[in-house]
């Protein structure tokens, strides 16, 4: 996914430049045989980065390609960009085990609730039965998978390359030995307390050579076997297992895919799931009508667009109760995004909101300096801190 460009070019290591150069040399490849000699010197190179834990190579490498937006070589460079980061994420995500290939997967499941969502150990009975769905409905025959058992927030999910390295590695062993990786999930980082989240599971997929992955990979004309009707029946056949551990929220299924893949889809799910959890949050919660409650759409700019903000207000009141938002992801950043206000307003209506109101100035991407908490927009244009009702104070904050 793409970043945005520096303010000021740092000085690249040796390894970046050579990286970034070995990237631009792929991309401007003219055969399938010079393909092959420079993805193997660029995946020789991202390896030893990798072991070496050496995040900050690799990112410094992406952002030189990043850098020629306005050069005669853009679109070669954006290529290079592209390129690069599917050669980093695939060395972190898949590996060759002895005689196997592995992949490691994510298993998105989106959620709301006005307690807190759940991230806990999954007990061994619900992955048998999830394992069983999943060979059943979504992985090609033949296909084996183990998880990692706990129930991820995205705070807990690995933080960069080589800790996603790293985990997938002690998944793939946990694979290779026929069992899954049990994990504390005690131990791992704090999650933070939203109306609506992500959670996840993370599994080792394990399939022998040139045989295909996922279902969709095994019959380009069979109906059951596209990603719609794989996605339907992993919903239908695995949401009835996942209720117990999701006590007291709203839930809804992706698709499981490949580990980064997955990961992206999921962020875009997610912004117009907040919408509809929000307006459904706010309706039970406050004991309104979602036909009542107001909202506001604007853009907030630092430099440049980089997301837009929807504060939610009760009938005949100013105060914002609620906020969400919509942030700006990967090539959005480079296309147009005059659309956007219309796919908000689209998911705003699903939801039930009525009164709608898209503001056209640019907001300043401001904070609320003793919290850190975004602020929000109200009818006037101004920015605002949300605050419940006093006797809501409780109440999860927003997702941001």
């Amino acid at each position: 996914m793409k970043h945005r460009r520096p303010q000021a070019r740092p000085r690249l290591s040796r390894n970046a430049e050579h990286l970034a150069w070995l990237a631009q040399g792929l991309a401007n490849s003219g055969s399938r045989l010079e393909d092959a000699w420079w993805e193997n010197a660029a995946l020789a190179l991202i390896e030893k980065l990798l072991k070496a834990g050496d995040d900050e190579t690799l990112n410094q490498a992406l952002e030189r390609l990043n850098e020629g937006d306005t050069s005669p070589h853009a679109a070669l460079l954006s290529t290079a960009y592209e390129t690069l980061a599917e050669l980093m994420e695939s060395a972190c995500e898949a590996h060759i085990v002895g005689d196997s290939g592995m992949q490691l997967i994510a298993l998105p499941i989106l959620a709301w609730s006005r307690y807190s969502i759940p991230a806990r150990s999954v007990p061994s009975t619900v992955l048998e039965t999830l394992r069983s769905h999943l060979m059943a409905h979504v992985l090609a025959d033949g296909v084996s998978v183990h998880f990692a058992t706990p129930l991820f927030s995205p705070d807990q999910l690995p933080q960069g390359y080589s800790q996603t390295r790293m985990l997938a590695e002690r998944l793939f062993q946990a694979a290779t030995e026929g069992h899954d990786l049990d994990m504390n999930a005690d131990e791992l980082a704090e999650t933070q307390n939203f109306v609506s989240d992500v959670r996840y599971l993370l599994a080792a997929v394990q399939v022998r050579p040139g045989q295909p992955l996922f279902r969709w990979n095994e019959g380009w004309n069979a109906r059951d076997a596209s990603r719609e009707a794989c996605l339907t029946a992993w919903q239908q056949q695995a949401t009835p297992n996942l209720q117990g551990l999701l006590t007291g929220c709203q839930f809804e299924l992706l698709l499981p895919e490949a580990y980064f893949t997955a990961w992206r889809h999921a962020d875009q799910a997610t912004r117009p799931f907040a919408l509809k959890s929000a307006a459904a949050y706010l309706q039970v919660v406050l004991n309104v009508p979602i036909t009542e409650l107001r909202v506001v759409v604007a853009p907030y700019f630092d430099r440049w667009l980089e997301e837009w903000r929807i504060s939610f207000s009760l009938p005949d009141s100013e105060q914002v109760v609620h906020g969400v938002t919509w942030p700006i992801l990967g090539p959005e950043e480079e296309a147009n995004t005059a659309d956007t206000p219309a796919l908000i307003e689209a998911a705003l209506k699903e939801a039930g909101i009525v009164h709608i109101q898209i503001l056209e100035s640019h907001m300043p991407l401001e904070y609320c300096d003793d919290c850190g908490a975004p602020l929000f927009p109200n009818a006037e244009g101004e920015n605002m801190h949300t605050e419940m009702p006093e006797d809501m104070q409780d109440a999860p904050v927003h997702l941001h």
